[in-house]
């Protein structure tokens, strides 16, 4: 098995608001993979006393651990506990009503011999590979539909469509909004290879059209996670004055590239 992670913040300035983490149990049996993405308040303010990095290392480390010991529970079941448990850890210090509270994107994958189970909540994207070299997305594209009207500049979507009917939905203090999230399962036969990306590493193909998910894919396997980083951060930096690229509201985001070959 190989694993590779990579995970870079969009400026040296500031924190990075992703987290990534590879699980392998002690056992040897099965595995699994985390990727989050917190999401930055337009305006800084969230109601919270915490920081979007300590909600992301928190709802990311109860993940890992459910996901790793927890394998009577389903992928939304993991994230539902992971919620509450995070919510119950700054309740009692502050206003999780708050439509800004911290908040992040979800792609949790877990394999044991027999099957490889996986959920996308929000737009981070996973990618499984087959045998064949089939690449297929895994994407929760409820955010990309919004109108244009929805939102409040091309990267923040207002809080009147985040986690609401007819908008997109994404962790933060409400467990059953687990339930929301894209999930399934395929024989553990059927896939070679996974990749999970937040959309500062997805801008390749998403924004840039470097390539498709093939494409992508292929160049993590090949030339490793910190290359897809690095085309990254030079096509945002050639296109730093011309911003010819449309719904790109930061010049560099946060990206991480999680990448596992069974």
């Amino acid at each position: 098995m190989r694993t590779e992670v990579v995970s870079e913040p969009g400026a040296a300035t500031r924190p990075n608001e992703d987290f990534a983490s590879v699980g392998l149990p002690a056992s040897g049996q099965g595995g699994c993979v985390i990727v989050l993405d917190g999401v930055t308040p337009p305006d800084g303010a969230t109601g919270c006393l915490h920081s979007v990095p300590w909600f992301t290392a928190r709802l990311g480390g109860a993940l890992t651990e459910l996901t790793v010991s927890g394998r009577d529970l389903t992928p939304t079941e993991i994230l539902s506990a992971a919620i509450a448990r995070t919510a119950e850890a700054h309740v009692s210090t502050c206003d999780l009503s708050h439509p800004r509270t911290p908040q992040a994107t979800v792609v949790l994958a877990r394999w044991s011999a027999d099957t490889v189970e996986y959920l996308v909540l929000s737009d981070s994207v996973l990618l499984l590979e087959s045998p064949g070299g089939v690449v297929t997305p895994v994407v929760d594209d409820r955010l990309s539909r919004l109108p244009r009207a929805s939102l409040v500049s091309d990267a923040v979507a207002d809080a009147t469509v985040r986690n609401r009917e007819g908008g997109f939905f994404t962790a933060a203090a409400d467990p059953s909004v687990a339930s929301r999230a894209v999930t399934g399962a395929l024989p553990r036969a059927e896939v070679r290879a996974l990749a999970a990306l937040t959309d500062g590493a997805t801008r390749w193909v998403e924004r840039f059209r470097e390539g498709d998910w093939a494409d992508c894919l292929t160049l993590v396997r090949k030339e490793g996670a910190r290359a897809l980083v690095d085309r990254v951060r030079a096509l945002e930096s050639a296109d730093r004055e011309e911003r010819a690229f449309l719904r790109r509201g930061k010049a560099h985001d946060d990206a991480t590239v999680a990448y596992v070959e069974l």
